[in-house]
């Protein structure tokens, strides 16, 4: 399933892209009794997630509770985590001349950024060197503590592009990332929550940026350092995780030569963010001096 949060004329929706992406079951039309808040929805349980699941199956029978994507406007899937939690370098040729960590090097990023597709992420006055990077988020959906690398699935609801905005002039100011990371804007995520039985395996999921027309970024998963498994369960070990944590399990390195053309986002800039079976991440990039 891909699980979406959207809008129309009567307010904010829960809904599944159905019809190959061109349309969306409105599931609190196909079915009334599920929950309103995607957070809920996550902590509601096997047999709400069965319900959901047998709505979207039969949506063709369900004519009244299908709506044109054309017709909406998708929002984050997850509006406001309690958590985001990164995880830097995980990917090999991104350690640059450091060697590879020996556990995940994990950081917070606060929630306030996040913003969902075709939002404008917004440059900061106070910056001069916004950046991008390209990630798998992971969304909870069992809450729990230390559980094992063997039992992290189960506690994993779906996934979802992660856009993880960095100021690298405030990253380099100090030793802490979470200020550099945390302006407003910067963590777009979506199209959609995309549950696992539909992504499949993780082992090789190309990712691809596009900035401005040009391919600047393309890797796959099968580089990362640390597996999703032992990520959240790394994680785990400390905090009780929610339903709705995000975790943004670490972006590859651009390619050579964006990374000799460095190019810092501006004003009137595009960008998409692909990972295959999970989806595209598209937005325009805006200065706070542009804004009304």
């Amino acid at each position: 399933m891909r699980l979406v949060r959207f809008e129309r004329g009567e307010g904010v929706r829960l809904g599944a892209l159905v019809a190959d992406g061109d349309a969306i079951l409105d599931l609190s039309v196909a079915h009334p009794g599920l929950p309103k808040r995607m957070e809920e929805l996550l902590a509601a349980g096997p047999a709400v997630w069965d319900a959901v699941r047998a709505a979207v199956i039969r949506s063709d029978a369900l004519p009244a509770a299908l709506v044109a994507r054309a017709e909406v406007r998708l929002l984050a899937p997850i509006p406001r985590p309690r958590n985001i939690y990164c995880v830097g370098y995980n990917y090999r040729g991104h350690t640059g001349a450091h060697p590879e960590p020996s556990f995940p090097d994990v950081f917070a990023k606060l929630g306030n950024p996040v913003i969902g597709p075709e939002e404008p992420i917004r440059c900061p006055a106070v910056s001069q060197q916004v950046d991008y990077e390209a990630e798998l988020g992971v969304v909870i959906g069992l809450p729990g503590h230390a559980f094992s690398e063997a039992d992290a699935p189960s506690h994993i609801a779906g996934y979802t592009v992660f856009n993880d905005v960095s100021a690298r002039d405030w990253q380099a100011r100090g030793q802490q990332f979470t200020l550099a990371k945390s302006f407003d804007t910067f963590a777009p995520i979506g199209p959609a929550l995309v549950t696992p039985d539909e992504v499949g395996t993780l082992d090789d999921l190309g990712i691809t940026v596009v900035h401005n027309g040009k391919v600047t970024l393309r890797a796959s998963t099968a580089d990362m350092v640390f597996s999703v498994a032992l990520i959240v369960s790394y994680i785990s070990q400390v905090v009780t995780l929610a339903s709705g944590d995000i975790i943004a399990t670490g972006t590859p390195q651009k390619l050579p030569e964006a990374l000799a053309d460095q190019r810092w986002l501006a004003e009137g800039d595009t960008l998409t963010i692909t990972i295959d079976r999970v989806g595209s991440l598209c937005n325009p990039i805006l200065a706070e001096k542009g804004l009304s």
